[in-house]
């Protein structure tokens, strides 16, 4: 199976990567030119990489093509393309919907809208998926979580939480350089915080089965992280998350 994709943007790269150090069973990954030096990039640590000369020898050559291109630039492009009938298209466009990715790619094929996270490198991370299929699910079970969803309008609530991702890593940031402001090394202090948020995430991951707030409720009155969790709830910070979020959906 040649695996294709068109777009060499970040997401991409990730994804490249992730399928590189994985088990998955493939011949060759071929990749546009668009990105000319994360192409590169590719084709030097991976062996099995190709670049393409252009968008439509990509998906002449792949059994599955693989979308990393955003919103605007794909409708733009994709009607000019030629797909093949039951040809496996993977979108990770955004805010192109499954019916309007239907009508820009006019060919027969099977059409599955995915997020994938930056972590799928690492083979880490859930990566949602609409429509349900039981191929595209076992590929990215192998490279990550896989989270069937089989309506649409519910798969838009997992695009908007993952526009908190740059979010999350501004938190680390302001963190992290508060203490190296405290005369804090800095590779210790990004050290610190980065290993405390990931036990965090962890803890709360073995625990999922239970509601989240009872790890916010463990806290106890009167001290630290009680002191931490309610000033900012009187300052109106999980208001605006709240808010950012709404935005975002919005979006989509």
């Amino acid at each position: 199976m040649n695996l294709g994709f068109i777009g060499t943007g970040n997401i991409v790269s990730d994804v490249v990567t992730g399928i590189s150090k994985s088990k998955i069973k493939y011949k060759k990954i071929i990749v546009s030119p668009r990105n000319k030096k994360k192409a590169l990039y590719l084709k030097k640590n991976f062996k099995r990489v190709i670049i393409a000369k252009n968008n439509q020898e990509v998906i002449n050559k792949a059994n599955w093509v693989f979308l990393g291109i955003l919103p605007k630039v794909g409708e733009t492009i994709l009607p000019k393309l030629h797909f093949r009938n039951r040809q496996i298209i993977i979108s990770f466009m955004s805010t192109t919907n499954y019916s309007k990715l239907k009508k820009l790619i006019r060919a027969k094929s099977i059409i599955i809208r995915a997020i994938p996270m930056p972590p799928i490198r690492l083979s880490k991370g859930p990566v949602a998926i609409f429509p349900p299929n039981r191929k595209v699910k076992g590929f990215f079970d192998k490279i990550g979580q896989t989270i069937e969803i089989k309506n649409e309008k519910l798969s838009k609530n997992f695009w908007a939480i993952s526009g908190t991702m740059a979010s999350f890593y501004e938190l680390l940031n302001i963190l992290s350089n508060w203490l190296i402001r405290k005369k804090t090394n800095r590779l210790d202090a990004q050290k610190y915080v980065t290993l405390l948020y990931s036990a965090l995430a962890e803890l709360a991951l073995a625990n999922s089965s239970k509601p989240l707030k009872n790890l916010v409720n463990e806290q106890t009155p009167g001290g630290l992280n009680w002191q931490g969790v309610n000033e900012l709830r009187k300052s109106g910070y999980y208001r605006l998350l709240e808010k950012s979020l709404k935005n975002i959906y919005k979006r989509l």
